[in-house]
C-alpha cells in the first residue's frame, strides 16, 4: 500500500461524526486557495482570519452558509495552508461537503494525518503529537492534564536538553583523541566522569517525569473475578457488547478478555477472567496464575457469583484479592429456578461488605443498577491520570535504551577503555532520546503512532 504523499491536499471533518447544530470541514495542503475558490462564494482574505460566506455543494439546490478560518502555512497547526469551514452539521450536507472538496481535488486524509503534518513540519515534536491522540482520548481530568502537559512540550524540551549535554560529551571526547593522556589539549576522564554523572541524573529527573504521568493503568480497570460458571462471560458479552464464548462447562474461557463497558456514561476497561478454581491443573492451573495476576492490576473488582450456586458462600481466592482495589459484589444469574434472592452474609463479610448489584445478564435485569454502583464506586477511588499505555511505554523504552547507552559508556570509563567506544555509546544513547521526540524514529513507528489518532486530527 502506497504511503500517503505529503503533497496531496487533505480534507476531513475534525468534528465528531453524527448530527449537530455545526460541523468543521479541515483542509490542509498546498491547493488549499484554489479549492476555496471553486466551493466558497467569496474569496479568502489576504491575511489569516475569518470570513463569513456559503458553500456551493455545486448540487443547483442552493448554497449554505459557512463561517471560514483561514490560516496560511506555516503559522497553522500542520504548517501548511488550513482552511476550517464550519458548516451545517446535519450529516447528509456533511457527505456532501467533503465530496465536494475531493472533487475538486482534495482527498480523504486518513487518521492523524493533519498531526502527522504537524510534526513533520516542525510544528511540534513526537511527544507533543502524542499529547493530541491522549487528549482526544481523556476520559477524566487526570488524564486531561497529563495529555496538556506534553502537548505544552516540556518532555521534550527536557529530552532535547540533554540530547545536547551528550552531544557535547561526545565531542569533547572525540577531541581528546587526537592527544596525547598528558597533552593540554586532552580531556581529563574525571571530568568526561562528572559530565556522565550529570547526564544520568538527568536522564533520572526525566524518568520520574514520565514514571509521574503514566501510571499502570490510563484509565479505570475493572475485572469480572469469581468461581466458574459463574455467569462472568454472559455478563461480560452483555457489558461490552463482545461475544465471548459461553458453556456451562467450567473452564470455557482460560485467556483474559477485554473490552470496554461504558457504565452509567463513564468508560470502563473491563476484563473477563477465567473462574477461579483451587483444584485446576495443567493448562487451566496456568490460568490461573494468569487471573490473579491480573486481579493485582484491577482499580475495582466486580465478584461474579451465582445465585443458583450453593457453594458461593464460600468461593475461593477471595483471601488473595488485593486489598486496594474496590469492590462490588455482583449476585448474578438471579432468574434461574431456585436461586436466592440475597447473597449470604458470609460472603458478604468476606468481601468487606461491598455495594450489592443484583442481575441476570441474559434477560438484561439489574445492568444498570450495577452500572449506577460502579460509577458511584469509581467515584470513590484515587483520580486516575496518565498518558496512555501505548504512549507511556513508548516512552520508557526509549529512555531505559537510553540508560542503557550511559551505563555501557561509565562501564568504559571504569575500565580505561578507548575514549572513542565512551563517545560511541554516548551517541547512541542521545540517538535513542532522539527518537522520543521523533527525529531519529522510523516510518513504521510513525505509522502505529498515528493510527491510534482518529480522523480529523
Amino acid at each position: 500500500m502506497a504511503r500517503p504523499s505529503p503533497l496531496d491536499t487533505i480534507a476531513a471533518f475534525a468534528s465528531p461524526p453524527g448530527g449537530a447544530a455545526r460541523a468543521v470541514l479541515r483542509i490542509s495542503g498546498p491547493r488549499v486557495l484554489e479549492l476555496a475558490r471553486g466551493c466558497l462564494r467569496d474569496p479568502l482574505p489576504a491575511a489569516r482570519g475569518l470570513l463569513t460566506t456559503r458553500f456551493d455543494p455545486a448540487t443547483g439546490r442552493g448554497t449554505w452558509p459557512a463561517l471560514g478560518l483561514w490560516m496560511p502555512g506555516p503559522r497553522s497547526y500542520t504548517g501548511e495552508d488550513v482552511l476550517e469551514l464550519h458548516l451545517p452539521g446535519a450529516e447528509a450536507l456533511c457527505a456532501l461537503a467533503l465530496e465536494r472538496v475531493v472533487q475538486l481535488g482534495a482527498r480523504p486524509a486518513e487518521p492523524g494525518e493533519f498531526t502527522r503534518r504537524a510534526f513533520l513540519n516542525g510544528r511540534m515534536d513526537l511527544t507533543q503529537a502524542e499529547g493530541v491522540a491522549d487528549l482526544v482520548g481523556a476520559k477524566n481530568e487526570g488524564q486531561r492534564r497529563a495529555a496538556l502537559r506534553l502537548l505544552e512540550g516540556d518532555l521534550g524540551r527536557r529530552v532535547a536538553d540533554l540530547v545536547e549535554e551528550l552531544l557535547g560529551l561526545s565531542a569533547l571526547a572525540e577531541a581528546s583523541l587526537d592527544f596525547d593522556e598528558y597533552d593540554t589539549g586532552a580531556v581529563p576522564r574525571d571530568e568526561l566522569r562528572a559530565g556522565l554523572l550529570r547526564a544520568r541524573a538527568q536522564l533520572e529527573a526525566v524518568r520520574a517525569q514520565v514514571a509521574a504521568g503514566a501510571p499502570a493503568s490510563g484509565r479505570v480497570c475493572a475485572v469480572l473475578a469469581g468461581a466458574p460458571n459463574g455467569g462472568k462471560s454472559s455478563l461480560f458479552n452483555a457489558l461490552t457488547g463482545a461475544a465471548a464464548l459461553v458453556s456451562p462447562r467450567a473452564g470455557t474461557t482460560r485467556d483474559r478478555l477485554e473490552g470496554t463497558w461504558r457504565a452509567d456514561g463513564l468508560a470502563i476497561e473491563l476484563w473477563d477472567l477465567p473462574g477461579l478454581d483451587d483444584a485446576a491443573e495443567g493448562l487451566d492451573a496456568l490460568a490461573q496464575d494468569r487471573a490473579r495476576a491480573s486481579l493485582a492490576g484491577a482499580d475495582l473488582i466486580l465478584w461474579v457469583a451465582s445465585a443458583a450456586d450453593p457453594r458461593a458462600a464460600r468461593p475461593p481466592y477471595l483471601r488473595e484479592l488485593p486489598p486496594g482495589a474496590a469492590r462490588i459484589l455482583v449476585w448474578s444469574q438471579i432468574d434461574v429456578p431456585g436461586a436466592r434472592p440475597e447473597p449470604p452474609a458470609e460472603l458478604l463479610g468476606a468481601l468487606g461488605h461491598p455495594p450489592v448489584a443484583r442481575v441476570s445478564a441474559l434477560r438484561g435485569l439489574g445492568l444498570d443498577e450495577l452500572s449506577r454502583a460502579t460509577r458511584a464506586r469509581v467515584g470513590a477511588l484515587p483520580e486516575v491520570g496518565g498518558v496512555s499505555r501505548e504512549t507511556a511505554g513508548r516512552h520508557r523504552m526509549a529512555l531505559d535504551d537510553a540508560g542503557g547507552e550511559l551505563e555501557a559508556a561509565e562501564r568504559v570509563l571504569d575500565a580505561e577503555g578507548p575514549l572513542d567506544l565512551f563517545a560511541s555509546h554516548l551517541v547512541a544513547a542521545g540517538r535513542a532520546l532522539e527518537a522520543l521526540g521523533g527525529s531519529h524514529t522510523a516510518e513504521d513507528v510513525l505509522d502505529r503512532i498515528f493510527a491510534r489518532f482518529c480522523l480529523g486530527k
